[in-house]
């Protein structure tokens, strides 16, 4: 079966690698190819925001694998940005505000300036 609809009518796609702007009614359904945080900022500024967040609500939230998120929160624990409490059966972490940024050129600065910009004030 032959199409007759012509090649114009069909909407070309963004160059290879190159996402192109998602419409309304897609953002939040559809991942971006790069983001401007990388997981491990998206999982420290979940853990920031609820401390007894379960690893399965942090990777729905961050919308990465709960092997990543273990993998980034083990990452985050051994530079010293989180520390681990167990708590029964469940794990409440505390995130050090005062520990810098790793990047020499953002090393001057520490990760509670990040979480600022992203914290809601009204929230306790």
């Amino acid at each position: 079966m032959t199409s007759t609809t012509g090649a114009s009518d069909i909407p070309s796609p963004p160059p290879s690698g190159t996402p192109g702007p998602l419409a309304p009614e897609q953002r939040g359904s559809e991942r971006p190819a790069w983001t401007l945080l990388t997981n491990h900022g998206h999982v420290l500024l979940a853990v920031a925001q609820s401390q007894d967040a379960r690893v399965a609500e942090i990777a729905a939230q961050v919308g990465i694998s709960t092997r990543a998120t273990l993998a980034i929160l083990k990452d985050l624990e051994s530079a010293g940005y989180l520390t681990r409490r167990r708590v029964g059966r469940r794990s409440h972490y505390t995130v050090d505000i005062h520990q810098h940024f790793r990047h020499p050129a953002t090393a001057t600065h520490e990760v509670g300036e990040l979480l600022a910009i992203f914290t809601d004030p009204a929230q306790p």
